[in-house]
C-alpha cells in the first residue's frame, strides 16, 4: 500500500491528475494522504500506462503548422519509454506461447480432458468473468497480462488469444462456446451423429387439378370416408394422415387444388419426400395440373403420377403420359425416370402399386431422422377453438415430440397440453414424419410455419416473444417484392417480367385493361398477366399476389377495408383505377425504372497534398489543403501527378485535429488517407468526386 502523493511521485504525476484518474475509475479519494490498496495500485498503473502507449499510435494535428519539432521530440521519448516495456515483455510473451503449445501437444498425446479442466470462451468476455471460470482472483490475472506488456482492467475483455496463454498456467484447456441465434430456428443447419439416425417414414404430397380425385384416392387408402365431410366434396385445407402398409408407415399430406390457395400447396410440397401428381384420364393435364408439376419440381423431390379415373369408358391414359412428357415427367415403361400407375381411386385399383412405388422410392431415398432430439418441424394448419383454445397440427421432420414439451412455433408458444394422432388417439410421443395435433399454444401460428421444442417453458416463451417483436419490425418494413417501385429492382439481367392480377368490374374492361399492359414492351421488360377476372378484389387474390410476386390492379372496382388491411397485411400493393391510359401511363414508367440508369461525374472537390505523414498501423496519411468545393470520406477520389490521374479509389478518412469527421470544406487543412494507396506524394492533387444517376 501506498499514499497518493507517494503513488503520484513514484509515476511522475501531480496528485490531481491521480485523484481525477481515480474518480474516473470509480476509486473515490479525497486527499493526498489517502491510502492506495494492492488492487488500485494495479489498476492504476494499468490504465496510465495504456494512456502513455496510445501516444505511440500518433494522433495526426493538421493545423496552420502541422507537427513542429517539439511534438516529435516529445513523442519520441514517450515511444522509447514504451518501447522499454514492450521490448522487456516480448521474449516472456514468446515463451509463454512455445509453453502453450507444448502444453497443448502433451492434453493431445494423452487422455481426454475432463470437463474440469475445460474453460468456456464466450464471445467478449472479461477478464473478471474468465477469472471466475478459472477459480482464481481477477487480479492476479491482470498482473500476469502487464508481466506480459498487456495493459487491461478487470472489466476489459480479452481475446481467445491471450486467455488461451493465461490458462497454461493453470493446465486448463480452453475452448470457444459455440452459440447460435435460437430465434431463427428456420435457419439452423442440423447435422446427426450418424449412430443416432433412424429410418423414417416418407412424406407423400398428393396434388393435381381440382375434382381429379385427390382426396378420394387418400380415402380408398385410409379406408375411412374423409370426402364426405368435406363442404361439396372439395378439400378445404391441408391434412395429414398416416397409413401403414407392409407393415412400413407413410405419412400423407392432402392439399387444396384451387388455384386460390397456391401458396398452401407450395408450403405443402415444401415439407414432403415424394409428390403423387393426379391426373384424371378422362380430363388430362389441367392448368392446375401444371402448377402442381412446378411446385413438385421446384422442392426437387422424386414425383409418381397417378392416372385416375381409368374404369370410366373415356379414359385415355396414353393421352395423359404424352401431355405429360411434354413437362419432362417422361414414363418409365418409355423409358424415362418417373413411375406412373393407372388408378381408380373410387373402385381401388392400382392402389398397392402406387404404395409399392412409394416404399421403393423411400428405400432408394434411405430417409431418416434423429428421433433423440428435440423435435422440429413445420405447422401444416391451425385454427381456435373457443373451449379449448389454439389447435395446431404439425409434421414432426426430426426429433421427438413429447406430452408437456415447451414448444415455439412462428411466434406462438406454450406447453403441449394434449397431443394426438391423426386418428384422433391421445399419445405421449411422436416420432419424425408423424404428423400430431396439439394443443396449449397462446396463438394459432400459419400454415407453414416451422416449430420447435425446447428445454424449459422459460425458454420458450423468451424466444416467441423476441420472434413477435422481430416480425413487427419485419411488417414495419414491410417487404416491397411488389411494389412498383421496388418489385422492379429485384429483376434480374435477362428476362424480364412483371407479375400483375387484374380485377375488373366488366369483362369488357377486364380485356381492354389486360390488352393493353400485354402490349408493353420496354427495353424487353414485359407484363405478364397471371390473372384477369371480374369482380372485387378479394383474399384469394391477395394470397396469390404475395405467392407470385405480383401487383394487383383494380379497375373500376373498390376492396372493402378488410381486404385493403389483409393486403397491407401482406405487404401486397393494391394500384386503383378508373382510366385505363392512366394505369398503363404509371406502368410503363415503373417499368422505365427497370432499365439500367445513366449515371454522369460530379467534382465534388480537390485537395492539395503538403505534407506526408508514414504510421505503420494507418498506412500514408497526406495533410492535404482543400483549395476548391469539399472533400468527403467514402467518396471516390482520383490522384492527379501533373496532370496525369495515376490512381483511381476511394477516400478511406479524414481527420482534422484530433477528430475523424465526414467532410471537409474548401480553406481547411486535414488528413486524408486514400483506400488501397500510399504511394502518394508532396504536390499530388486528391480529386473528389460522386456518380449521380440522371432521370431518363
Amino acid at each position: 500500500m501506498m499514499s497518493v502523493r507517494e503513488y503520484a511521485d513514484d509515476m511522475n504525476r501531480t496528485v490531481e491528475e491521480i485523484l481525477r484518474k481515480c474518480n474516473e475509475l470509480g476509486v473515490y479519494l479525497n486527499s493526498e494522504e489517502d491510502m492506495l490498496s494492492e488492487d488500485q495500485i494495479v489498476l492504476l498503473d494499468n490504465n496510465l500506462l495504456n494512456d502513455e502507449e496510445d501516444i505511440e499510435n500518433i494522433e495526426i494535428v493538421l493545423d496552420s503548422k502541422i507537427v513542429n519539432n517539439d511534438d516529435v521530440v516529445v513523442k519520441e521519448k514517450l515511444k522509447k519509454k514504451t518501447d522499454v516495456v514492450k521490448k522487456s515483455n516480448k521474449n516472456e510473451l514468446a515463451d509463454k506461447k512455445k509453453a502453450m503449445y507444448k502444453n497443448k501437444e502433451k492434453l493431445v498425446s494423452n487422455a481426454p480432458v475432463s470437463n474440469e479442466n475445460v474453460v468456456l470462451y464466450k464471445e467478449n468476455m472479461t477478464i473478471g468473468e474468465l477469472a471466475d471460470s478459472i477459480g482464481v482472483s481477477s487480479v492476479e490475472l491482470v498482473k500476469k497480462l502487464f508481466a506480459l506488456g498487456i495493459m487491461a482492467t478487470v472489466n476489459n475483455s480479452i481475446s481467445f488469444e491471450n486467455a488461451e496463454i493465461l490458462i497454461v498456467d493453470y493446465n486448463k484447456e480452453l475452448k470457444k462456446e459455440e452459440t447460435a441465434d435460437v430465434t431463427n430456428f428456420e435457419e439452423f443447419e442440423i447435422i446427426d451423429n450418424e449412430e443416432d439416425l433412424v429410418s423414417r417414414p416418407p412424406v407423400v404430397t398428393i396434388m393435381g387439378h381440382v375434382d381429379h380425385g385427390k382426396t378420394t384416392l387418400l380415402d380408398t387408402i385410409r379406408k375411412t370416408s374423409v370426402v364426405d365431410t368435406e363442404a361439396g366434396g372439395i378439400t378445404q385445407a391441408i391434412s395429414a394422415y398416416q397409413t401403414k402398409y407392409k407393415n412400413k408407415l407413410i405419412t400423407f399430406i392432402d392439399t387444396p387444388g384451387h388455384a386460390a390457395f397456391t401458396e398452401m400447396r407450395a408450403r405443402g410440397a415444401n415439407i414432403t419426400d415424394i409428390v403423387i401428381i393426379i391426373v384424371a384420364a378422362d380430363d388430362g393435364v389441367m392448368p392446375q395440373t401444371i402448377e402442381a408439376i412446378d411446385h413438385a419440381k421446384a422442392a426437387n423431390v422424386p414425383i409418381i403420377v397417378a392416372i385416375n379415373k381409368i374404369d370410366k369408358p373415356e379414359a385415355n391414359p396414353e393421352r395423359i403420359m404424352t401431355e405429360l412428357s411434354e413437362y419432362g415427367l417422361v414414363p418409365d415403361i418409355w423409358g424415362g425416370d418417373t413411375l406412373y400407375n393407372t388408378i381408380s381411386a373410387k373402385e381401388g385399383t392400382g392402389i398397392e402399386s402406387i404404395l409399392e412405388n412409394i416404399l421403393l422410392i423411400a428405400d432408394m431415398q434411405n430417409y431418416r431422422a434423429n428421433p433423440s432430439r428435440y423435435a422440429i418441424g413445420t405447422v401444416i394448419e391451425s385454427r381456435l377453438d373457443k373451449h379449448v383454445g389454439s389447435i395446431v397440427t404439425v409434421l414432426v421432420q426430426n426429433g421427438t415430440l413429447r406430452m408437456g414439451d415447451p414448444v415455439v412455433a412462428g411466434c406462438a408458444y406454450g406447453k403441449v397440453r394434449t397431443l394426438k394422432n391423426d386418428r384422433n388417439e391421445e399419445i405421449m410421443t411422436a416420432l419424425p414424419s408423424a404428423p400430431v395435433e396439439i394443443t396449449g399454444l397462446n396463438d394459432t401460428p400459419n400454415s407453414g410455419d416451422k416449430f420447435m421444442s425446447f428445454e424449459s417453458e422459460k425458454q420458450a416463451r423468451s424466444v416467441g416473444e423476441q420472434r413477435k417483436s422481430q416480425l413487427k419490425l419485419r411488417t414495419l418494413s414491410c417487404p416491397t417484392a411488389v411494389t412498383l417501385d421496388e418489385l422492379f429492382a429485384k429483376i434480374q439481367e435477362g428476362a424480364k417480367e412483371i407479375n400483375v392480377i387484374i380485377k375488373a368490374d366488366v369483362n369488357g374492361s377486364c380485356e381492354a385493361v389486360k390488352n393493353s399492359l400485354e402490349k408493353l414492351d420496354v427495353e424487353g421488360v414485359k407484363v405478364k398477366v397471371i390473372r384477369s377476372s371480374v369482380g372485387t378484389i378479394t383474399e384469394s387474390d391477395i394470397v396469390l399476389a404475395k405467392a407470385s410476386n405480383a401487383i394487383l390492379i383494380g379497375f373500376n372496382v373498390r376492396p372493402t377495408n378488410a381486404i385493403k388491411d389483409y393486403a397491407a397485411e401482406n405487404c401486397v400493393e393494391v394500384r386503383l383505377y378508373n382510366i385505363i391510359y392512366k394505369a398503363v401511363e404509371e406502368m410503363e414508367a415503373a417499368m422505365k425504372g427497370l432499365l439500367d440508369p445513366i449515371y454522369e461525374e460530379k467534382i465534388l472537390g480537390t485537395a492539395e497534398v503538403r505534407q506526408i505523414f508514414k504510421f505503420s498501423k494507418v498506412g500514408t496519411i497526406a495533410g492535404s489543403y482543400i483549395t476548391d468545393g469539399i472533400i468527403k470520406r467514402d467518396a471516390k477520389a482520383r490522384i492527379i501527378r501533373d496532370g496525369i490521374v495515376i490512381f483511381d479509389g476511394e477516400v478511406n478518412s479524414i481527420q482534422r485535429e484530433k477528430d475523424t469527421v465526414k467532410e471537409v470544406k474548401k480553406g481547411l487543412e486535414c488528413g486524408i488517407t486514400i483506400e488501397k494507396y500510399n504511394d502518394i506524394k508532396i504536390g499530388d492533387i486528391i480529386e473528389a468526386y460522386e456518380m449521380v444517376e440522371i432521370k431518363r
